[in-house]
Formats: C-alpha cells, sequence, structure tokens
C-alpha cells in the first residue's frame, strides 16, 4: 500500500507543478510573469502586469490543481480501502501546493500557493475554506493588502481545525498539516510580510 501514498503524491505534485500563470502570461501578453511586476507566478501578479481575464483564469486554476489533487487521493483512498483516506488527503494536498511553489516543469521557481491552498482547504473541509476566504477577502477589501488577507487567513486555518470537526471530505486529525501548510504559506509570503511591517507593501486599486 505504500505505493498507493508515493503515486498519489507524485501525481499531486506533479499537478501542483503546473504554473498557470507562466502559460496564460505568455499565451495572452507574450511574456512570461515572472519576468515583470514582483517576479511572483502568482494571479495578483497576472492582474498587475496582464490583466484581469488573465488573472481570474489564473486564479480558477489555481485553485482547480488544489482540488482535482485532493479529488484524486480521495478516490484512491475509496478504491484501497486498506489505506488512510485522511493521510492519503493529506500527503495530496501538501504535494500540490508544494508543486505550484517549487514546480519541476518551470525551474522550481513558482508561486506564493494561495489559490492552490485555498482550493484545498475547500475540498478537504468546505466550512472551514469557505471562512478562511470570506476573512480574507474581508481583510484585502479593507486595507488593499493582498498578502495581509492570504497570511491572516493562513494562520486562522490551524485555528479552525480545533474548533470545527465535521464536514471533512475524509474524518481524521488534519491540525498538524494546517500548521505545516501556514509555515508554508507565510514562508512563502516572508518579503511582503517585511514590506507590511515597514508599512511598504503594495496595495491593489479597485478603480483601475
Amino acid at each position: 500500500m505504500v505505493a498507493v501514498y508515493i503515486v498519489v503524491t507524485m501525481i499531486a505534485y506533479l499537478l501542483g507543478s503546473i504554473s498557470f500563470s507562466v502559460i496564460i502570461s505568455k499565451k495572452l501578453a507574450g511574456f512570461d510573469v515572472r519576468e515583470k511586476g514582483s517576479g511572483n507566478a502568482g494571479s495578483t501578479n497576472v492582474l498587475r502586469t496582464v490583466g484581469k481575464k488573465a488573472a481570474a483564469l489564473t486564479l480558477l486554476c489555481d485553485i482547480l490543481k488544489g482540488v482535482v489533487a485532493v479529488g484524486v487521493a480521495w478516490i484512491a483512498s475509496l478504491i484501497w480501502k486498506e489505506t488512510s483516506g485522511a493521510l492519503l488527503v493529506q500527503l495530496a494536498a501538501g504535494a500540490v501546493v508544494l508543486g505550484h511553489t517549487f514546480p519541476i516543469y518551470f525551474g522550481f521557481k513558482g508561486g506564493k500557493g494561495v489559490a492552490t491552498a485555498l482550493g484545498v482547504l475547500l475540498i478537504c473541509n468546505w466550512q472551514i475554506g469557505l471562512i478562511c476566504l470570506v476573512f480574507a477577502l474581508v481583510l484585502m477589501a479593507v486595507t488593499r493588502i493582498v498578502s495581509l488577507g492570504s497570511i491572516m487567513a493562513a494562520i486562522l486555518y490551524p485555528v479552525l481545525t480545533l474548533f470545527i470537526s465535521q464536514n471533512y471530505i475524509v474524518p481524521g486529525n488534519y491540525l498538524i498539516f494546517s500548521i505545516l501548510l501556514t509555515v508554508l504559506v507565510v514562508y512563502n509570503h516572508r518579503t511582503n510580510l517585511k514590506r507590511i511591517l515597514e508599512g511598504k507593501e503594495n496595495k491593489l486599486s479597485f478603480h483601475k
């Protein structure tokens, strides 16, 4: 059964490694988004450098990566009933976010994993996913700082796992996984966090 865990994890990582921001920016604008703006391979940088439609498409695709990866793990747990469904889901969830952050197809230079992590949260537990999403959107609307909403929503995730035990795609203990995912997302935002503390972080303009 070890092979099932390995295969599911590899599928999730390879799926996560598909950098839609790079693909879409090259297709629609003729350049690699990592060479423009903040240099990040994410939907926010696509928004700033390519446009709204490209950013929306990137965001949707990155979210779907997380959903599909966890879905594959869930299906595998149903086929191979001897496996731990919760462990399969968590391995796939972590691997798809790692793939997005360190994509093997794009020189291991990827995005910060927020959209893909959102997809993971929404399918792992739709209730927790929606709470984190609304919390992030409210913070972003108030502060106009995307990174702040992302960081704080990531920190909220493990707190919610302590109080919400229902609506999981596969029941299990997700606390350790949630802490590791939070650490990864916050680490990926370390330069943003520094700029936030210095009052220098870029803000979105909703009028553009």
